[in-house]
């Protein structure tokens, strides 16, 4: 079998840096080829690393050559309240991932959205999220998959003292979010992480994956 390479941006995000581990680990994967911001601080011999402004992702093409491109690439208001920064994080460099990719020809992209995308949401963080979702789909790589968990739920090495109380809140209404509640629940970083490596390997009928669904994909596998 021919072995892959993986472009993944965001591999120093809770989500990212899980994904990362896993195709290290993945005799499928070959290279790993990383544009951050920031070092993983990690030496092995799969990863090649470019430390990059990723606003300027545009200027990479010659280096942005793969079989699939994993995108975990995201900001939280808090984090960025500037709305024009946090949708250069949010909309811009996903986006842009995509016109590269397919510019590129690479048959495969992997993207962490957010439940509640949507592009005529009247709330900032979703509408910006659904319209990164349908520009992303709108280039028309042979494999999109767009993935849209609930909160997600994982040890950072940052603090964020509110979403981890918020966190151990969600944790025991997981129990009682049963019906239409269920898609509400919490996910871990893991299994979203895992749910991106087993897609990159297969087909899966649908382009926008929700929480739940996410869940299953690792479930079953």
């Amino acid at each position: 079998m021919k072995t892959k390479t993986a472009i993944l941006l965001g591999a120093t995000g809770l989500t990212g840096n899980l994904l990362l581990q896993q195709l290290l680990k993945d005799d499928d994967f070959q290279k790993i080829i990383l544009f951050s911001r920031s070092s993983v601080k990690l030496q092995h011999s799969k990863l090649e690393e470019h430390l990059i402004d990723l606003f300027q992702l545009e200027n990479y093409k010659e280096q942005f050559h793969a079989d699939v491109v994993f995108c975990c690439v995201g900001t939280t208001q808090k984090k960025t309240p500037d709305k024009e920064t946090y949708r250069k994080v949010d909309f811009g460099i996903p986006v842009t991932a995509a016109k590269l990719a397919k510019q590129n020809n690479i048959p495969k992209m992997i993207v962490v959205s957010a439940i509640g995308a949507d592009k005529n949401s009247r709330f900032f963080y979703n509408k910006t999220k659904g319209e990164m979702e349908e520009a992303v789909l709108a280039e028309e790589i042979a494999e999109t998959y767009i993935l849209r968990p609930s909160l997600i739920d994982g040890s950072r090495e940052e603090s964020r003292p509110f979403e981890l109380a918020w966190k151990k809140v969600m944790r025991l209404a997981n129990f009682i979010m049963i019906g239409p509640l269920k898609k509400y629940r919490s996910i871990q970083a893991e299994t979203i992480a895992s749910a991106m490596q087993i897609l990159s390997k297969r087909n899966y009928l649908k382009s926008i994956i929700e929480s739940e669904e996410i869940k299953e994909i690792v479930s079953r596998n």
